[in-house]
């Protein structure tokens, strides 16, 4: 298909909502993950459900939105991660040439307990050298800028976790903000030797993705597909923590940013220590990353977006659907 232009996507003339503007979209009764009774009671503006263009399926994006179980320190962790060109879907309808961590934007979501062995076998089946710089205290030869990796090369990162936080990972071969933009990135989870209380675990890192190479970005998500969280809105339980792990990785906007609707939430940055603040927007530039800890005053349906109102509208925002 020929490129989409921001100002398409603004205006809603992008080809896969073509027939509405997109901030116009009907509320849809029979949303695959939303309570009906909730639907019914949205504003006839907010698109939400299924007429929403989200590509995919309702369990697509799990196994970035649920990282793996944290585990008491054992010998080693071990991961393996291989670049690919692949294309993928970002809108309905609208493509994106991709350079991807296994397949996927973000990529695979690394977790290990602090002090344990870290072992990543990266195999390059790109088309281009890359590398993996992973964030945290690591030896320089571990660092991923002068270990390149060229294609059908492999290479095998391995260090101890430290510190305990919420990270993250990315190619840094260069030109960076390139292999960037491409989606070359992840969450990287380093747990604190005396387990965080138990939540409902969450992880989103906030991107974007310029889809008609004018050094800008056209559509704005998290997890790598626009609206798709307004399509297929998180259930969670009221009674229990909801902790997310939040990154972002957004190129070419020197901010992205986070908002709750209707509650409050504690934000500890990079989530290395106890200090928090209580609030419901956070502002992160490239690279920033924290832990969102929300205990849920009441059920219902709660958007959570972009506060950049521009980054909301081309596809960064989604609902909690909070039960009993």
């Amino acid at each position: 298909m020929s490129p989409v232009t921001r100002r398409q996507l603004i205006l809603g003339a992008a080809p896969a909502a073509a027939s509405v503007p997109l901030l116009k979209l009907a509320l849809s009764g029979d949303a695959d993950a939303a309570s009906p009774s909730h639907m019914s009671a949205m504003a006839h503006d907010v698109m939400i459900g299924a007429d929403v263009p989200a590509p995919g399926g309702p369990n697509d994006l799990d196994s970035l939105l649920y990282p793996p179980p944290a585990s008491a320190p054992g010998e080693a962790r071990e991961y393996d991660v291989v670049a690919v060109d692949r294309e993928i879907e970002v809108l309905k309808g609208v493509t994106f040439a991709a350079w991807t961590y296994n397949g996927n934007v973000p990529g695979p979501v690394i977790r290990a307990t602090e002090g344990e062995m870290v072992r990543v076998r990266f195999r390059n089946a790109g088309s281009h050298p890359h590398t993996i710089h992973f964030h945290g205290i690591h030896p320089a030869d571990m660092d991923g800028v002068f270990e390149i990796v060229e294609p059908d090369a492999s290479f095998v990162y391995e260090f101890p976790a430290r510190p305990y936080g919420m990270h993250l990972y990315h190619c840094h071969a260069t030109p960076l903000k390139k292999h960037i933009a491409k989606g070359l990135y992840g969450a990287f989870i380093i747990d604190p030797p005396e387990p965080r209380p138990p939540a409902q675990e969450l992880v989103m890192v906030m991107n974007g993705f310029d889809t008609d190479g004018d050094g800008e970005n056209e559509l704005y998500t998290v997890n790598g597909r626009a609206f798709y969280y307004a399509k297929y809105p998180i259930r969670v339980k009221r009674s229990e923590t909801v902790r997310i792990y939040l990154a972002n990785l957004t190129e070419f906007d020197l901010l992205n940013s986070f908002h709750l609707h209707g509650d409050f939430f504690r934000y500890y940055p990079t989530g290395s220590s106890d200090q928090y603040e209580y609030t419901d927007t956070v502002m992160l530039t490239q690279g920033q990353r924290g832990i969102i800890e929300i205990d849920f005053q009441n059920t219902g349906l709660f958007m959570f977006h972009a506060h950049q109102s521009e980054f909301t509208e081309l596809g960064w925002m989604g609902f909690f659907d909070v039960v009993e």
